[in-house]
């Protein structure tokens, strides 16, 4: 679990998402190109994500200015959570050593019970979305597969 707060101080917990599908979205820094392509591509296909029933939340480091200013701008419709560096390092998403301080451009897709089911290392910038449906749908046919 984690706790971790967007721009406008509001506290997200990964708990009070039990019951729902989470994609967690870490990307290096807001404002920079390929995260804009990459938060703006998951924009564009949000009622997708939604109609699927899945909540996206966006996490990285920077400033809470910073990251208003890029939801704002960029018109984000999903939460862009301030990432401290134990989240960074529970998820193993601490940069190398020359970007150390941003976090990996990696997806955790969590499901229902809280349990994270697949992690996206290769990211797709501009079908994003895609991935994450796609990836949530795999799961659903395996666990079906194994209920049978």
């Amino acid at each position: 679990d984690f706790s971790l707060q967007d721009a406008k101080g509001d506290t997200y917990t990964l708990s009070s998402f039990r019951g729902k599908k989470v994609a967690l979205i870490f990307y290096p820094k807001p404002n920079t190109p390929g995260c804009t392509k990459q938060l703006c591509s998951l924009r564009d296909k949000f009622l997708d994500l939604q109609e699927a029933g899945i909540v996206v939340l966006g996490i990285s480091k920077g400033s809470p200015e910073d990251m208003k200013q890029f939801a704002e701008a960029q018109h984000l419709s999903f939460p862009l959570l301030i990432a401290d560096d134990e989240v960074l390092k529970k998820y193993h998403t601490q940069g190398d050593l020359l970007t150390f301080s941003l976090p990996k451009r990696y997806t955790f897709l969590i499901d229902e019970q809280g349990a994270i089911v697949s992690v996206i290392t290769k990211i797709d910038l501009t079908n994003h979305a895609q991935q994450i449906l796609q990836e949530f749908q795999q799961q659903k046919t395996l666990q079906n597969k194994n209920s049978l």
